[in-house]
């Protein structure tokens, strides 16, 4: 008679569900689960108490008289400021019609300079002739003092937003262009070979293999460039507006108001926190692919 094979008990098997191996594994998943949340209760703590150290000690300074509050300012003297400004405008409007018209020059600014650093960066990553050709026009340009440019923008192109923009897209597209440039020098070369050898187009190799590839230094660059796209915006104002959160901190220089110059400096921190949050989930969609590096994983 040949053996009747015993079938396992429900749950005692291997790989079953409620085996000691799945157990572990289920505790190890919750104590990962509970050190991140700990360590960002921690963080979040910690950056408060930072937050709280250094504006109370602002305020405390300056109403001993420690610190002189008519060259620095205070935290209630700020608050009040700011106050004033969403409840009666500021010298030249609404201070939301600043806000909008900063961040109007400041997106603009940062959508055309990324759209010229990437194309051009791409374009000389791939010719050595072109890179070698313009590389040192592109270092003359870059080696040039922002503020002259900015000048040369508000004599040219006006007070208007299309000076800003100007200036706006100059800043950003350096920072990306060599991101990018670099990126595509970075590009597995055995990659490339692979890709041409299968009959792909250099449209095709562009597409599917150089942008992916350089697709992480590209984004890395945005985090900078967009708060080179907001200095750029501000320094445009101060050489000449009539409209602009830059404007109004010029103002508020120009009457020795320090409250007024930390207020808008207060307001565009926001606005550059907004923009890295929003930049932060734009590279988590588009770099989902890629595995967490080792810092990454030690801050998730």
């Amino acid at each position: 008679m040949s053996a009747v094979p015993l079938k396992p008990e429900p749950g005692t098997g291997i790989g079953a569900i409620g085996s000691p191996a799945d157990a572990a594994e289920a505790t190890i998943a919750a104590d990962v689960r509970s050190s991140t949340r700990r360590r960002r209760i921690l963080l979040w703590a910690a950056r408060a108490a930072t937050l709280v150290i250094v504006i109370g000690g602002w305020q405390l300074l300056t109403s001993a008289k420690i610190v002189d509050p008519f060259f620095w300012g205070r935290p209630s003297g700020i608050v009040k400021q700011l106050n004033d400004w969403v409840h009666h405008g500021t010298a030249y409007g609404s201070i939301w019609e600043q806000i909008w018209v900063t961040m109007k020059e400041a997106v603009l600014g940062f959508v055309f300079g990324v759209a010229g650093g990437v194309v051009i960066g791409v374009l000389l990553g791939q010719s050595r002739f072109l890179a070698d050709v313009l590389g040192p026009y592109i270092k003359v340009v870059n080696a040039m003092p922002r503020i002259v440019l900015g000048s040369l923008f508000t004599v040219a192109l006006g007070l208007g937003v299309i000076s800003k923009v100007a200036l706006a897209s100059v800043l950003v597209f350096f920072v990306v262009f060599f991101n990018a440039f670099q990126g595509v020098r970075e590009v597995d070369r055995n990659l490339l070979a692979n890709a041409r050898v299968l009959g792909a187009s250099r449209l095709a190799i562009t597409r599917h293999v150089v942008l992916p590839s350089a697709l992480t230094w590209i984004i890395a660059s945005l985090h900078v460039a967009f708060g080179l796209a907001i200095i750029g915006a501000i320094v445009g104002e101060f050489l000449g507006a009539t409209k602009g959160l830059g404007l109004v901190i010029a103002s508020a220089q120009n009457n020795f108001n320090p409250n007024g110059v930390f207020g808008g400096m207060f307001i565009i921190a926001l606005l550059a926190l907004t923009a890295e949050g929003l930049i932060g989930l734009l590279e988590r969609r588009l770099l989902s692919w890629r595995p967490p590096s080792q810092s990454e994983a030690g801050a998730a």
